[in-house]
């Protein structure tokens, strides 16, 4: 199993970035929220979900992400360097913490759910829920609860109560600039 940092302080990909992180508690989300912004790259980053592709990293690209308290899952809404959206993507963990620099994290269970701008969903990573329960990364358990998990995102999906994509979308608008949270919040 796979730890991530919110600052992904390890991506060799990214030479310079920002990394903002608040903790926010309302009616309709209490957890950790993140910004990671994109300042430059050694190369852009793409990817291919039902005959699309797209680029997800690039200059100016910024990822906001959100860590629900009590959850097993992880949000990132993905903008572009023009502040619109990208795609959604949902990590299903076992897990969620902070170090002691502040910097949440979550402990990856490798099935995610991906929601694109068109509203297309995508189930990803199946293959390598199975391969990591074959070769003893995670137990039997662990792989039950990334298939719950992801069952319980994509049935609030369909039932449009999964507040995330509103929320990043007024929250990318309202809550940063230039890659900070805005100070007047």
């Amino acid at each position: 199993m796979k730890r991530k940092f919110g600052d992904r302080a390890n991506w060799r990909r990214i030479t310079n970035r920002k990394f903002a992180c608040r903790y926010v508690e309302s009616d309709v989300f209490t957890g950790y929220v993140t910004l990671y912004t994109i300042l430059s790259l050694k190369e852009p980053l793409w990817k291919s979900y039902g005959g699309h592709t797209f680029c997800i990293a690039d200059k100016g690209y910024s990822w906001l992400q959100y860590y629900p308290k009590g959850e097993h899952y992880v949000v990132t809404a993905m903008f572009d360097n023009r502040e619109q959206i990208v795609e959604w993507y949902i990590d299903t963990c076992r897990n969620q913490g902070v170090t002691d620099q502040g910097v949440p994290w979550f402990d990856d269970l490798y099935l995610d759910v991906v929601v694109l701008k068109n509203g297309e969903i995508f189930l990803v990573d199946e293959d390598e829920l199975e391969d990591a329960l074959q070769r003893g990364h995670i137990s039997t358990q662990e792989a039950e609860l990334a298939n719950r998990t992801a069952a319980e995102v994509l049935r609030r999906i369909d039932a449009h109560i999964f507040p995330y994509f509103k929320m990043s979308l007024k929250h990318r608008a309202e809550w940063f600039h230039n890659g900070d949270f805005k100070r007047d919040r």
